[in-house]
């Protein structure tokens, strides 16, 4: 294993390409959680119902995450990690603007107008995790990369307390949405100076591999096996905050709260997530492996899972209490996404690195219509368990089946 000095590390881990993806994932985080901190704020003024409506738009935008996993990392592939880097963040730069022009809309379906908006954001955000860690993976050597992934991780997820802070400041979402337009565009300006990833150039002049070929990730049983894998690892973190966090406010009323506000769960569960993602790395560093680093943090998840809906919570401040907790525990969503970027050859890395990801998120509908329909003859904390077990023992059967990556060489193809 190759030594580096302080001086070196730091030069390495905080070169331009770590930079603007941890910038990057900054923006990403502030658009991706801006609906669910403004949620109910802005659903009101537009006067829709807040849970129905705010249900239907956050399946809009996870489904745009899924189309747009699938189409950035292909693109990734087929064109280079710089391409999508550009495209997704004008895409979602836009959308932003325009959800923050909704006031001023005056024809149409406003609930419809909204859910496209942030389906069309969706598949724009989907690209910008999975080439940053792609281009990031590949660019520092394999003695660092978990750290440097971390880097990135831990930094971008403080946009979601930006935003927070963003919406409570400016006193308006409009506002937010476009303050997020704008940093997004900025940040496209930034971008004109990143180099291209060299292993991807490689490949790229290579015209007999095939490169970004999605289907042979669901067609060849090896590669889908490992997929899937990546994927059920993902699902606790956005089953915490798609239905812990995000729909924080149905659970007051079942534990005798007043009243539990989403936006300050997102703010507690984000600002512990940063603290989380940073040490993953680190850890995993330490420990030498990626699994013993996500299984840990895994079951940790689960424990703060359990006492926060069977722990007798019964006050707001509580309930943030396990938000913090769960946002530490997630934290390992740093090195799911290094590991998947990992798991794959230099061919199909930015297709797989960018999709999974996105696939986690895209199941927050799947869970959604689960949670609601056990609703029906479930208490909300029962129901919330039942999908809590369900996505818990897939995603430990995973981290613990899957093949260790530390170390691993990146340089290879499928």
């Amino acid at each position: 294993m190759k030594q580096f000095t302080c001086q070196e590390k730091f030069k390495i881990l905080f070169s331009f390409p770590v930079i603007i993806a941890a910038l990057g994932y900054f923006v990403d985080i502030y658009d991706l959680l801006l609906f669910g901190i403004v949620r109910i704020q802005s659903l009101n003024d537009l006067h829709l119902d807040a849970d129905k409506v705010g249900t239907m738009i956050i399946n809009f935008q996870m489904t745009g995450m899924i189309v747009g996993g699938v189409l950035w990392g292909v693109f990734g592939d087929k064109k280079g990690r710089l391409s999508v880097l550009f495209g997704s963040i004008l895409m979602y730069s836009l959308a932003n603007i325009a959800c923050g022009l909704l006031p001023q809309i005056d024809f149409g379906d406003k609930a419809m107008i909204y859910a496209w908006l942030r389906f069309i954001a969706g598949v724009g955000l989907a690209g910008e995790l999975g080439a940053g860690i792609t281009l990031v993976s590949e660019t520092l050597p394999k003695e660092l990369r978990a750290i440097g992934t971390s880097i990135v991780a831990g930094f971008g997820v403080l946009g979601a307390v930006v935003a927070h802070f963003t919406v409570e400041l400016s006193g308006s979402w409009s506002t937010a949405y476009l303050i997020g337009g704008g940093l997004g565009l900025a940040l496209f300006v930034l971008r004109i100076r990143v180099a291209e990833s060299g292993m991807f150039k490689s490949v790229k002049e290579n015209s007999k591999i095939k490169r970004g070929n999605f289907l042979s990730l669901l067609t060849n049983k090896t590669l889908f096996i490992k997929y899937m894998k990546c994927i059920f690892i993902g699902v606790p973190i956005w089953y915490c905050i798609g239905i812990l966090v995000f729909m924080a406010n149905q659970f007051a009323p079942e534990m005798g709260i007043t009243k539990i506000d989403p936006a300050k769960a997102i703010v507690w569960t984000y600002t512990f997530g940063s603290i989380g993602d940073f040490a993953s790395g680190f850890i995993s560093h330490l420990l030498h492996s990626r699994k013993k680093t996500i299984l840990y943090m895994m079951l940790f998840t689960a424990l703060g899972v359990g006492l926060l809906l069977f722990g007798g919570t019964k006050s707001e401040n509580t309930y943030y209490f396990f938000c913090a907790w769960m946002g530490l525990s997630t934290g390992f969503w740093a090195m799911f996404v290094t590991l998947a970027a990992e798991q794959f050859g230099t061919n199909l890395r930015s297709t797989a690195t960018t999709s999974i990801p996105n696939m986690v998120r895209g199941c927050v509908p799947l869970m959604l219509i689960g949670f609601d329909y056990l609703k029906i003859t479930q208490s909300v904390i029962t129901s919330a368990a039942i999908v809590g077990v369900i996505v818990f023992i897939l995603g430990i059967y995973s981290v613990i089946t899957i093949s260790e990556t530390h170390n691993k060489h990146m340089d290879f193809v499928e």
